[in-house]
């Protein structure tokens, strides 16, 4: 029988299960309350797709029809009507990441983040892309600033209707804000971001003369792209101008230096339906949603298809019934930085010539959430803003300014609105002229045949011959004269080959009379191109898709011999023979089940390591413009028996090449096991698209798309560049693009991770699989094709 203690004991255990019982049960009613609130207020805020909206201010109704794949096609009746659709369309999909990216450039994350993006706010308050906003919406027409009105109409119309609806996008809810009203200023400010995006090689600039202050000149010029013949020149000048490089610009945002592109335009006499055929696939970050956002729009004397980034009215690559074009980035040298004496008796004074100038000072309140507004000065010189002080607060004797295109008024949507409605080459290389920056690589084609090439945009012309350095900004021998003229850039029309190609690569012969650029792209994506375009004589859209999404690695064709002759030259284990043995039969293909690809990519990322990781810190090289190229080049020169003082001083190219194997073959067997045999690419190679609040976990679980493995690499011609430390695919061609000129009724896309920034849209990351393994949506511009449950009306109110 139970004493009467056991007894006791007995009911404490049943009760204390119960309350745990009770417990757990209010959790999950709690969470299962919390889960339903959450998905009642995403289902809420969800676009309508179909049905009516009234919209102030429009003059007819306007048709938007969303196809199979979320692409809105806007069909109105009045260019007035169209934009202010295309504004409120465009935000019911992407409102939170136009937000972003206004805050971003315009120096006002802190806001609403807070003190963590702060650095990041002075460095573009600093650098001042919504001033130069300003200042290039002085410029425009009164035509072009009533289409911006227009746009931000609609904008702010949905903005209206969704903060009176509670039906905000989710995002706003968890970060803790309201967007504010959108202006003409804000389409712009994004443009220049996008100018900032693909800019120029300033960063490049102050590595060298970092460089330059640290080790010798011998082995500083080893690491230039090149050698400057005014080098020595402007080093004498120089040497006595010290900068702390890793203190001035700590928390300076560097955009990859990878982005660029692939296009490629082909004559009828090499197609198929005898048309020509182009190709575009331009490379930006990868994240949710995509940075490009695909539409058709329609009215009167207007109608064209194609990607714009969201926040901006048109479309700026793409094609219409007559004509289509793409782009990649020329990379031209348009940044320079001068190294400014400042008066040690008023840090506003800056030398120049025999006297003190006194820059110009803008006064800067940054707000920061839950905390005072910061005050914030920028100084900005002849040249331009000093961006060497935006990470801290003293002001020594020299500084470094920045002169740079994208900073002047500039008219580029002018520009994308004339190209939208050319009808042929001649109406287009004419609008090109509006168009000033990023300088682009412009590809052309016609139904009448004609294909084209212009490198277009600012590019300087300079007194002295440009350095790869920082230059005096005390005299005038080192001041811009000008820039090249319009009809003197680099084109090309129906050339005799038959195709234009650009992958970022040298774009002129050295017999050029200007200076365009000294970093260029790794050659190989061109290369095979070249290869592939010149190795068929009736080429199809099929073949256009499949190239853009080829993986053999021109890369390693030239570089695995060397690397493979000097590690053959030391006594090898049976894992490193393993390692040889799947290299010597690797084709050469990134192919994401594959060991080879895998081991390449880190024994390159490993001898870079081998060579600057004790000397260089990890600050100084993110800033390191072209390295890549730079690498390639030093063991190029090693092989030919000219070792550089880099390779030299690191034992030779053989001993550099041995023990970034054996630490290649460390790092590999440490995460992916033993045996090489079952290494593959794509378990290192890994695409994610990541969402910006997927920084806070676990909001990752609900905003970031499914991780696919993946094939290609960074000189592929379908690129996927990764960050080198996690193997996550962060740099590609979002969007990519096929036309046959035959048929302009109808193109070929892919958008990743999809159209919709809404996580419950069911075209928020439909596309990602077909991204990763290269297929393609077709758009059609035939208003019968389209399902009828997608059609919505706005109409005026």
């Amino acid at each position: 029988m139970e004493s009467t203690l056991q007894k006791k004991k007995s009911v404490k255990r049943l009760s204390w299960k119960k309350s745990l019982v009770i417990i757990g049960m209010a959790i999950v009613v709690i969470l299962a309350v919390a889960a339903g609130t959450a998905y009642f207020l995403l289902q809420k805020s969800k676009p309508v797709i179909s049905g009516a909206i009234p919209l102030t201010g429009l003059q007819a109704n306007v048709d938007v029809y969303r196809d199979k794949d979320g692409v809105p096609h806007i069909e109105a009746k009045s260019m007035k009507d169209l934009f202010m659709a295309q504004g409120f369309v465009t935000a019911q999909d992407r409102l939170f990441q136009m937000d972003l990216s206004r805050r971003q450039a315009s120096g006002m994350l802190s806001e609403v983040i807070g003190e963590k993006t702060l650095t990041r706010d002075k460095f573009f308050r600093t650098l001042g892309l919504r001033r130069a906003a300003e200042a290039s919406y002085d410029e425009y027409s009164s035509e072009m600033k009533q289409y911006l009105s227009w746009y931000a109409d609609g904008v702010n119309a949905y903005m209206n209707q969704a903060k009176k609806n509670n039906t905000l996008p989710v995002e706003f809810l968890l970060v803790g804000y309201e967007p504010k009203k959108w202006t003409p200023v804000d389409s712009l400010v994004i443009g220049k971001y996008m100018a900032f995006d693909l800019g120029g090689h300033w960063e490049g600039q102050a590595f060298r003369y970092y460089l330059t202050e640290t080790f010798s000149k011998e082995k500083a010029l080893d690491l230039f792209p090149g050698y400057p013949k005014d080098a020595p020149t402007i080093l004498d000048n120089l040497q006595t101008e010290v900068i702390d490089f890793e203190k001035s610009f700590a928390g300076s945002v560097i955009p990859n230096y990878h982005n660029g592109s692939n296009n490629w335009v082909v004559s009828g006499k090499k197609t198929k339906s005898g048309k020509p055929l182009l190709a575009n696939d331009p490379h930006l970050s990868l994240g949710t949603p995509s940075i490009w956002y695909q539409a058709h729009l329609k009215a009167p004397d207007y109608e064209v298809s194609g990607v714009i980034f969201a926040g901006i009215p048109g479309i700026i690559v793409g094609h219409n019934k007559t004509i289509a074009w793409g782009v990649t980035n020329v990379g031209p040298d348009v940044q320079e930085l001068y190294v400014e004496k400042r008066n040690s008796k008023n840090p506003y004074e800056f030398q120049y010539l025999a006297n003190w100038e006194e820059a110009e000072v803008v006064k800067e309140k940054i707000k920061v959430k839950d905390k005072v507004d910061i005050d914030y000065e920028v100084v900005i010189t002849r040249h331009g803003p000093i961006i060497s002080e935006f990470a801290h607060h003293d002001k020594p004797g020299t500084a470094l300014s920045l002169k740079w295109t994208a900073l002047q008024p500039s008219k580029e949507l002018e520009a994308v609105i004339m190209m939208n409605r050319s009808k042929n080459w001649t109406q287009f290389e004419k609008a090109l002229e509006s168009f000033h920056t990023p300088a682009q690589n412009f590809v052309f084609a016609s139904t009448d045949g004609t294909i084209a090439y212009k490198a277009n945009g600012l590019i300087p012309i300079r007194k002295q011959e440009y350095t790869s350095l920082p230059v005096p900004g005390w005299t005038d021998q080192y001041e811009w004269e000008g820039y090249i003229p319009w009809d003197e850039l680099p084109t090309s029309v129906n050339p005799e080959k038959g195709y234009i190609a650009t992958a970022n690569n040298k774009v002129t012969a050295d017999s050029y009379p200007y200076h365009i650029s000294d970093t260029f792209a790794q050659p190989y994506r061109q290369q095979r191109i070249v290869e592939v375009l010149e190795g068929k004589e009736k080429l199809t859209a099929k073949d256009m898709k499949s190239l853009q999404f080829d993986q053999k690695n021109k890369q390693a064709e030239e570089m695995l011999p060397i690397f493979i002759q000097q590690v053959m030259k030391k006594p090898l284990d049976d894992k490193e023979k393993k390692v040889i043995s799947l290299l010597q039969r690797w084709d050469h293909t990134d192919s994401k089940d594959s060991a080879a690809p895998l081991i390449f990519h880190i024994w390159m990322s490993k001898f870079s390591d081998e060579l600057f990781k004790e000397e260089i810190s990890e600050e100084m090289l993110k800033m390191f413009d072209g390295r890549e190229q730079v690498v390639d080049e030093l063991i190029r020169k090693a092989n030919a028996g000219d070792a550089g003082p880099w390779i030299r001083e690191n034992g030779g190219l053989e001993k550099v090449t041995q023990l970034s194997f054996e630490s290649m073959i460390t790092f590999l067997s440490e995460e992916f096991g033993e045996d090489p045999s079952k290494w593959e690419w794509g378990d290192f190679h890994r695409l994610t698209f990541e969402h910006p609040l997927a920084a806070i976990k676990p909001l990752h679980l609900l905003f970031n798309p499914p991780t696919q493995s993946m094939g290609g690499s960074r000189v592929t011609v379908g690129v996927a560049g990764w960050d080198r430390e996690t193997g996550n695919i962060t740099h590609g061609g979002a969007w990519r693009m096929v036309i046959d000129m035959s048929d302009t009724s109808r193109s070929y896309h892919v958008v990743g991770p999809g159209q919709s920034g809404h996580v419950l849209s069911p075209w928020y990351k439909d596309q990602v699989e077909d991204w990763a393994t290269g297929k393609y949506h077709e758009t059609d511009l035939d208003q019968k094709k389209r399902p009828k449950d997608q059609h919505l009306v706005l109409k005026p109110e």
